[in-house]
């Protein structure tokens, strides 16, 4: 490890002492070593720890592994950081032997003398509940395979964890490659992993004299998936369910096609020179070797063209490469030389947060919450979370890395319209928990929330603010229209107050309210007048007529609800505070001025004394990983940049960011990338402020404790 840039005993988060004073410096300036700012926080391990395991990918395909440098314990880690490979492309579903229709989940909701369908979860009648079943399940994303050692121990049995002494691990950040070693019996294991940089395939090498021996061989195994809410998506006691056949075995090299169902794809392996190949069972194949040095690529790919493994050497070479590329472009921030106890953990933090965000969510959909590690909600993504997963790769100079993911909404886009068409509205209403296709999960909370809506035409302006051309504006303008047509014609007017209303039915990001009775959130009033504005200005830019409609309802859409001078988390429960209930889950009364800038709707003396309030009196055990920086920006856009800091650092169980740099939620959620992407978005606004602002560095607090440089990072809107 590098040497700590930080004073000795500063860097983690001590008893807060006597501190040097220093002059704040909070400077931009492109001198930042960032070879040097990225590798003081490499991962190191010097023991087995579940929470710990390290990752290696491409924003697409990720691979997990332990101690061992692969995925030699499975089941250990099964309730840790579990060791999954998956990929963008790895899905399947269960045959659907009950014939069910989504419409069978429907159930009608009343709004404004009408009848609305909603696809739901219902207790009953019994055909309903499990068509919701059927549907919510499936498709699910699969582990496509475990890779690992066997190896025997002195007295020729399976070695265990607690056979793997001598642990030394360590995630090179700057080259994208984890070296493992370790000692079985007094024997060195020495492991080098890496991940193609475009290719969805693993490469390592190996180096021990057990493997000479015959006692450490490496073993490819391939589960059925489990289709369970939150897991590893593997079931080893399903063999005759799938297949797993070897069509081709050519010198250095093999193809197993994979059929699961109507699932199929193929694994293809290249391997080193007096490698030996051999199937152990139905699904499991193993390499062996009577060298002490074995290098071994494994490539996962869907479709009838297997594709081609490369091999090693080069593999590392073009990892090393890409990743130098990623360190080298975008955004930096370096809190070098701060005297405050929490510079160098936030630092931490910030760095592994654009390695695991750059691993797990620049594919080509928008991640899952638990990324590519394993499966939480069946392996689907929530577009309500893209907000967290994808804005800071522009905010940090990466625009590219989300285009790629954004690109999917295009292809979900027909889905969506049919959403809106079922329920009346116009336009496309886009979903909440899907899949590749589009497809809507039924729920009982996803279905009526509405703040994933706004979503397209932030990151569409984002695109804009990073490429202000006519090209752009073509490229997303219909589906920034075709989003605001819906948020227009979901807005209800009511005649006896002349304004338009939010709900209900509606379910606000703040999840604990009863859709039916629901309406008038702050934040989704807010982010409706934003969206609405943004999309006229779309119009003008392309120097067509907006639809009326957006000019209506922007002009008389209802005013934040503000009670005894705070604004409350709906206009339907008034008394909140004053009861003390709705206190808890995502503040997302904050939003509304945090997230999103301010509005006419919004008067900034009750939002500052509504966050001093909820500050003392929120349920903070109660929350999620992105809502202390959604706290944090609410904090610089009221100027408390000190609050902003605290925010990013409250003590719930939630705000834990593991060795690994993962944001540990609970048992269910050991790792929540949501939460990762939310705190490179605060961060950004805390050096580069947001649109209007006139203080340098606004997040930062100016006590003489910190010191600041940055330099690629874009202010919020």
């Amino acid at each position: 490890m590098k040497k700590s840039a930080f004073p000795s005993g500063l860097f983690t988060l001590p008893t807060l002492g006597t501190l040097l004073t220093l002059a704040t410096s909070c400077v931009q300036t492109p001198t930042i070593d960032r070879e040097d700012l990225v590798s003081r926080h490499n991962v190191v391990l010097t023991e087995m720890d579940t929470l710990g395991s390290l990752t290696v990918g491409n924003g697409g395909f990720a691979f997990t592994v332990d101690v061992t440098g692969l995925q030699t314990f499975p089941e250990t880690y099964s309730l840790g950081i579990p060791l999954g490979t998956q990929s963008d492309w790895g899905w399947h579903s269960f045959p659907d032997t009950s014939g069910y229709d989504v419409r069978e989940t429907m159930a009608l909701y009343r709004v404004d003398g009408r009848d609305i369908p909603y696809s739901v979860q219902m207790k009953e009648p019994p055909r309903s509940r499990q068509a919701a079943e059927y549907f919510r399940v499936n498709p699910h994303r699969l582990h496509l395979g475990t890779v690992g050692f066997l190896i025997l121990n002195e007295a020729g049995e399976a070695a265990g964890p607690k056979d793997i002494e001598q642990v030394s691990q360590e995630l090179d950040l700057w080259k994208g490659e984890i070296r493992s070693s370790f000692k079985v019996s007094g024997n060195r294991v020495d492991v080098i992993t890496v991940c193609h940089p475009e290719k969805d395939m693993i490469a390592f090498r190996v180096q021990s004299d057990l493997l000479s021996t015959g006692k450490i061989r490496v073993l490819l195994r391939y589960p059925y998936p489990s289709g369970r809410h939150s897991d590893m998506a593997c079931r080893w006691d399903l063999p005759d369910r799938h297949s797993s056949n070897l069509i081709g075995e050519i010198g250095q090299g093999a193809t197993i096609e994979r059929i699961l169902d109507t699932t199929k794809y193929y694994t293809r392996l290249a391997w080193s020179p007096g490698t030996v190949f051999s199937r152990q069972g139905e699904h499991s194949f193993e390499l062996s070797s009577g060298s002490p040095s074995m290098e071994v690529s494994v490539l996962f790919t869907p479709g009838d063209d297997p594709g081609v493994a490369g091999d090693f050497t080069r593999t590392r070479s073009l990892s090393q490469r890409a990743w130098k590329d990623f360190w080298m472009s975008g955004g930096a921030v370096d809190f070098a030389g701060s005297t405050d106890p929490r510079a160098g953990e936030l630092e931490r933090r910030i760095v592994l947060s654009q390695y695991l965000t750059r691993v797990q969510c620049a594919g080509d959909q928008p991640p899952q919450e638990t990324g590519l590690t394993y499966n939480s909600w069946y392996g689907k993504f929530h577009l309500e979370m893209a907000w967290w997963h994808m804005v800071h790769f522009p905010l940090w100079g990466r625009t590219e890395l989300m285009e790629k993911s954004f690109a999917w909404y295009p292809k979900a886009a027909a889905n969506a319209r049919k959403t809106a068409e079922r329920q009346g509205y116009e336009g496309i209403r886009w979903q909440k928990m899907t899949d590749p296709s589009g497809a809507d999960s039924p729920s009982s909370v996803g279905s009526f929330l509405i703040w994933q809506q706004p979503h397209y035409i932030y990151l569409a302006e984002l695109c804009y603010r990073d490429s202000p051309t006519p090209k752009v504006l073509e490229k997303y303008g219909d589906l920034v229209f075709a989003t605001a047509d819906f948020m227009a014609s979901y807005a209800l007017f009511n005649r006896e107050k002349d304004r338009y209303e939010l709900g209900p039915v509606l379910i606000p990001a703040q999840e604990c309210f009863n859709a039916r009775t629901t309406f008038n959130p702050p934040f989704e009033l807010s982010y409706w007048y934003w969206g609405l504005s943004t999309a006229i200005r779309w119009a003008e830019r392309m120097q067509v007529s907006p639809h009326p409609q957006w000019v209506k309802v922007l002009e008389k859409l209802s005013p934040l609800y503000a009670r005894n001078g705070l604004y409350v988390p709906a206009e339907s429960v008034p008394m909140a505070y004053e009861e003390g209930t709705h206190m808890h889950d995502h503040p997302a009364v904050l939003g509304a001025f945090g997230a999103l800038p301010g509005n006419p709707l919004i008067d900034t003396a009750v939002m500052r004394k509504t966050f001093d309030f909820v500050w003392e009196n929120w349920q903070w055990e109660e929350t999620w990983g992105w809502d202390f920086p959604l706290t944090a920006m609410a904090a610089v856009r009221l100027g408390q940049p000190e609050k902003a800091m605290e925010a990013l650092f409250m003590q719930p169980r939630t705000n834990t960011y593991l060795a690994n740099g993962h944001n540990y939620q609970d048992g269910r959620l050991r790792l929540y990338l949501p939460g990762n992407g939310g705190l490179l978005t605060a961060v950004a606004m805390m050096c580069a402020g947001y649109d209007g602002c006139t203080t340098p560095e606004p997040g930062i607090p100016r006590d003489g404790t910190w010191r600041v440089r940055w330099e690629g990072l874009l202010p919020l809107p």
